[in-house]
């Protein structure tokens, strides 16, 4: 497959370096949705950004545009610089078609969950770091979503097939 990571990279490169334009990104034939999470020189956090269903052609394009969006409209961080990218760390996790399920249902070392409240939507990527509990992995989907812990929600699972830039 297509080096995602790379793509990522690529596209932060072009646009924290002032460029407008689009890059020619290569084609790798499938649309998907996807996460783009970017680390600093610790581990931290310092972005994520992403799609449940696919809004570009192609995963290349969607992988541009999530990273971009990662580096400079995540709203709990300052945007990204480009001297900030040679200490960041670029994820690419591709989301598998979300599936409803029940609380049962989830494991949140395997699958990320979507809560749903009408049109409020509460995502969290699966296996991440302190989330042992499928209790919290929902509660913070809940609060980010902001849904009251007492209102009635649908719930979706999905996994996902995780890109790690070495």
């Amino acid at each position: 497959m297509t080096d995602l990571c790379a793509i990522a990279r690529n596209s932060l490169i072009h646009h924290l370096s002032g460029h407008r334009s689009a890059l020619p990104y290569p084609v790798c034939g499938i649309r998907a949705a996807c996460f783009v999470t970017l680390r600093d020189a610790s581990d931290q956090l310092r972005g994520c950004i992403g799609t449940l269903e696919p809004t570009q052609p192609d995963l290349a394009q969607e992988v541009a545009q999530n990273a971009i969006s990662a580096a400079t409209r995540d709203h709990r961080f300052n945007a990204l610089s480009f001297n900030d990218l040679s200490s960041t760390r670029i994820e690419v996790s591709v989301l598998a078609e979300p599936e409803a399920c029940s609380f049962q249902d989830l494991d949140p070392k395997i699958y990320g969950v979507v809560v749903v409240k009408g049109h409020l939507r509460g995502v969290l990527l699966p296996d991440i770091e302190g989330i042992e509990s499928a209790e919290t992995q929902v509660d913070i989907a809940r609060r980010k979503a902001q849904i009251a812990p007492s209102d009635a929600v649908r719930l979706f699972r999905f996994q996902v097939e995780k890109h790690v830039e070495s």
